[in-house]
């Protein structure tokens, strides 16, 4: 495999002993193998059979790859998802691309839901979380909606076209976020946060579209809603939160 190099094995890998004797011919300088500098070529070197393995890996194996530098962003959201107090210590894009400090919304109650433009939730979700906004949003408190194509692909547009579906169909007047994956590798860190929070009996991950959390004026869960709990049905709790129970 490279070049004329003969490899003789003078004893096989036995199960409980990894490491055996090469002896090497080789056509080539030391220099051109990653094995450590021989005294002489055709001596016999004991050594564990990982680094015999090493020496015929292409360098570019050995290399970060983009999945490894993934994997690496994954755990690292993952820690300081689990590192934050509340949802007040996430920074997250708004439908703009622009960055959005949720410690803006300290001291207001919030509803954070994701969203879908085609799903047979859209119509009673859109319109009841409209007229819940319409209701309260003079009296702290804010609805988060988070658009999201992991549930059947039923939000394929793009942002521009949803906030206006939003907007259009619905009059939706609260802050509708970039497209986000909730569950897997890719989950927004404020998503993982939440479901780290408050889990439901069925597991932490989100299992449709319009799933809701409900969240305190100190940026703590408080509660978690299925997507098939429709939003005025909330509406005791957040009068709860609000004071006014």
């Amino acid at each position: 495999m490279l070049g004329s190099a003969r490899i003789a094995l003078s004893r096989l890998i036995s199960p409980r002993n990894t490491s055996f004797s090469v002896s090497l011919r080789l056509a080539k300088p030391l220099s051109f193998f990653t094995l450590k500098a021989l005294p002489a070529p055709a001596k016999f070197l004991a050594f564990d059979s990982r680094d015999l393995r090493r020496a015929f890996i292409p360098c570019s194996f050995l290399l970060p790859s983009p999945a490894s530098s993934l994997l690496s962003r994954s755990a690292s959201d993952m820690a300081s998802s689990k590192s934050a107090a509340s949802i007040h210590d996430f920074t997250v894009k708004d439908a703009m691309g622009k960055d959005v400090d949720l410690s803006m919304y300290k001291g207001k109650v919030l509803l954070i839901v994701n969203v879908a433009s085609q799903c047979g939730l859209t119509n009673s979700n859109y319109t009841e979380l409209s007229q819940l906004y319409e209701k309260y949003k003079g009296k702290d408190f804010e609805i988060l909606a988070f658009p999201c194509n992991q549930f059947g692909g039923q939000e394929p547009g793009s942002n521009e076209e949803i906030v206006e579906f939003a907007c259009t169909r619905f009059k939706a007047e609260y802050p509708i976020f970039d497209k986000v994956d909730v569950n897997g590798n890719n989950a927004a860190p404020v998503y993982k946060f939440l479901k780290s929070s408050k889990g439901s009996i069925l597991g932490d991950g989100i299992k449709w579209n319009f799933a809701k959390f409900l969240i305190d004026k100190d940026g703590h869960v408080v509660d978690r809603y299925a997507p098939t709990t429709s939003p005025l049905s909330i509406e005791k709790d957040i009068k709860k939160l609000l004071g006014e129970a």
